[in-house]
């Protein structure tokens, strides 16, 4: 369900424009630290600090023993200062007493390893114990602070993501399974337990995953992922269910991570006020820029269309990564407009100050170890102070006409064993399509495939193996009502256990893409075949009805394909399959569907989206240069233009319509040519 609207109301009233801060730890400081803290901060354009997220030990040293003077002292400064708290129940971290008192709070890796106290996450969910302590100090806050001037959101945890396979965890996996399917006969049915002798006999028989010859059982695999979701957030729903009885107008948040496997956030972020996202794009990694933008459409998209808060980022480097680059001069602030460019209506950091001790005391911070001469506190002082001017954008929207799927459940699956590649990387094939789109300008949302898709002309459906019945019926009448849709090969394979689809591959789709594949064959690393188009979706087309033959590089796979209701739009030309279909087009209903039984070289298959897109009928947010993103949001009568140059050098643009950068206070008329100078932003205001 979306947040209820007067919960982000009243946060907008107290913090209008685009929030600005990060996370503080006084804890870790004196009192005469603070004042400078919260003077810097001041200096800095701070609206909102996260607090607390790691004091647990700080503020209850021993068991049901606690210290909150220092806080309300904290608490008071920041108040009388003007600064809003993010105030955080801090479970992620509990205090070694808790260990200690009780040993089977700590969690259980599978091969029985305890996990000891000396970082972070070290809690067994199922524990009575540390829940019970939990809530217990999520209450004393909730009580002590619900009419704190300062007080303006609670931050649930951090970064949850650890599982646990104790004894106890195992017994609530065997009720989870015995509540979803009701019976052992249905398990047995659901995971193909017939398969190397794995039938169950007795309940007391079923067990999560632990090590064994081999790989485990696929079906158990995906239920055990879904059964961890669900355990985990059961303890955030605990805690702000607690917290609204106390404070029921404060809005209620936890922080998500970037690619992370464990937790289905689009069922996560139901349950949210407002999603949060901590976003480390590594300099070092290529197409880091991309990828950052995928994780924040997709932060925005499981948030039904809200903004969402960027909660951490790294002012320079992080600690992290084998090589921890610094950003470079003006890639902070690029990286912040491009987090707003794409939905964010918070731009918040790790950490205020930066520690002098501990595993992260690398990790830069918005104040570093330098002090005030540093180039990143300058950097952040400007931005501070820079980001009011962007009030106007604040709770403004997209409309992509474009979506590309992701879906946790799939990612589960699609890496699990024993396929005909085991090297497959279902984060590397999305980003792929995705950057694809985005080169196209195109304006792009991340979505399920089983929720609403009718605003979309042009659906990007990246491997979806596993596909349920649901799924399947979004996207027929997605494509019945109109719908374009680009499908990749080892799509509809299975349903949601992990099965085959009867009735041939891919059963799933095989009446929504018109065809069958025979076989799927892998390709070895070093192998292409050549493909050779037939009509008007490929690099060759210029535009809807063009016709004549194309040709292009495929790598990676080949589906041998028949073509039943469909059409061959391409063939291989060399290998072994060499004159049947690589690519069928399929019209159904109203709309179309395009399937890729391989995967075309970059070019080849970027000009296959533009053409699709065209026919489509959808258009570019705005022409720019390769290495300028484009973004746009809108508000009920404005868009807001984001240009943003990820080049090394500066770039002209010149633009199709006029418009006022918020930034600099300029109008630029339409057809003018606008210059971004290395790293620069423009956000260019125009009537709708």
């Amino acid at each position: 369900m979306p947040a209820a609207p007067h919960l982000m109301s009243g946060f907008r009233d107290r913090l209008p424009g685009i929030v600005f801060g990060g996370d503080y730890n006084p804890e870790q400081w004196s009192p005469d630290v603070w004042r400078e803290d919260v003077r810097l901060m001041r200096e800095a354009g701070v609206t909102l600090v996260s607090l607390g997220v790691f004091a647990w030990s700080a503020l209850e040293p021993s068991d049901g023993t606690f210290t909150f003077g220092w806080l309300d002292e904290v608490m008071d400064l920041l108040g009388e200062n003007g600064i809003a708290v993010n105030l955080a129940t801090p479970n992620a971290a509990p205090p070694p007493w808790l260990a200690h008192d009780h040993p089977d709070s700590l969690p259980v890796e599978r091969d029985g390893t305890r996990i000891a106290v000396g970082g972070r996450g070290h809690f067994c969910p199922s524990s009575p114990e540390y829940r019970d302590r939990a809530l217990r100090i999520a209450r004393r806050l909730a009580e002590r602070y619900a009419d704190h001037r300062a007080l303006a959101m609670w931050h649930v945890g951090n970064e949850y993501g650890y599982e646990c396979c104790c004894d106890r965890c195992d017994g609530l996996f065997r009720g989870w399974l015995q509540e979803r399917y009701g019976s052992l006969e249905e398990l047995n049915n659901r995971w193909g337990t017939l398969f190397w002798s794995q039938r169950y006999g007795d309940w007391s028989q079923v067990h999560l995953p632990r090590p064994v010859r081999g790989r485990t059982n696929p079906a158990r695999e995906v239920d055990f992922k879904r059964f961890g979701s669900e355990l985990l957030l059961g303890l955030v729903t605990d805690e702000r269910d607690l917290l609204r009885s106390i404070t029921p107008d404060i809005p209620v948040t936890t922080n998500f991570l970037q690619f992370h496997p464990s937790l289905d956030y689009r069922r996560w972020a139901r349950e949210l006020d407002v999603v949060a996202y901590d976003s480390y794009p590594d300099p070092a990694r290529p197409h880091t820029v991309s990828d950052a933008s995928f994780q924040y459409d997709l932060m925005r998209g499981i948030g039904g269309g809200r903004p969402w808060m960027l909660m951490e980022q790294a002012a320079a480097g992080v600690s992290q990564w084998p090589l921890n680059l610094v950003k470079r001069p003006g890639r902070m602030r690029l990286w912040s407009y491009q987090a707003i460019a794409h939905g964010a209506d918070a731009v918040m950091f790790f950490q205020w100050r930066a520690s002098r001790y501990g595993q992260e005391k690398f990790h830069s911070a918005m104040l570093p170890h330098s002090g005030q001469r540093a180039r990143s506190w300058q950097e952040v002082r400007d931005l501070g102070n820079e980001l009011p001017k962007m009030r106007p954008v604040a709770g403004t929207t997209g409309a992509a006409r474009v979506a590309v799927v992701w879906d946790w459940e799939n990612w589960w699956a699609v890496e699990g064993c024993y396929h005909p590649r085991n090297d497959f990387s279902y984060r590397e094939v999305v980003t792929r399509q995705y950057r694809a789109l985005r080169d196209l300008r195109l304006g792009v949302d991340v979505v399920s495939p089983d929720e609403d898709l009718a605003g979309y002309r042009l659906l990007v459906v990246p491997n979806q193996y596993l596909i349920t019945a649901a799924q399947r019926d979004a996207l027929r009448a997605h494509v019945e009502a109109g719908g374009h849709v680009v499908i990749s090969y080892f799509s509809g394979i299975v349903d949601e256990h992990d099965r085959v689809h009867p009735d041939g591959y891919p059963g799933g789709l095989r009446d929504i893409i018109g065809g069958q594949v025979l076989d799927m064959s892998p390709l070895a690393d070093d192998d292409r075949v050549g493909v050779r188009g037939l009509g008007d979706t490929g690099p060759g087309a210029s535009g809807p009805g063009a016709t004549g033959e194309w040709s292009a590089t495929a790598t990676d796979w080949q589906d041998d394909l028949v073509a039943e209701s469909a059409v061959p739009l391409a063939t291989y030309t060399s290998g072994f399959l060499a004159g049947r279909p690589a690519i069928l087009d399929h019209r159904l209903g109203g709309g179309r569907v395009v399937y890729l039984g391989t995967r075309l070289d970059d070019d080849s298959f970027a000009h296959l989206l533009r053409t699709v897109a065209d026919q489509a009928g959808v258009s570019a947010v705005h022409p720019a240069p390769a290495g300028v993103e484009v973004a746009e949001r809108l508000s009920d009568d404005r868009r807001y233009l984001f240009l943003l140059n990820h080049t090394e050098g500066p770039v002209m643009i010149q633009l199709e319509r006029a418009g006022h950068d918020l930034l600099t206070g300029r109008e630029h008329a339409e057809g003018e040519s606008l210059t971004l100078p290395v790293a620069g932003v423009a956000v260019l205001s125009s009537p709708r």
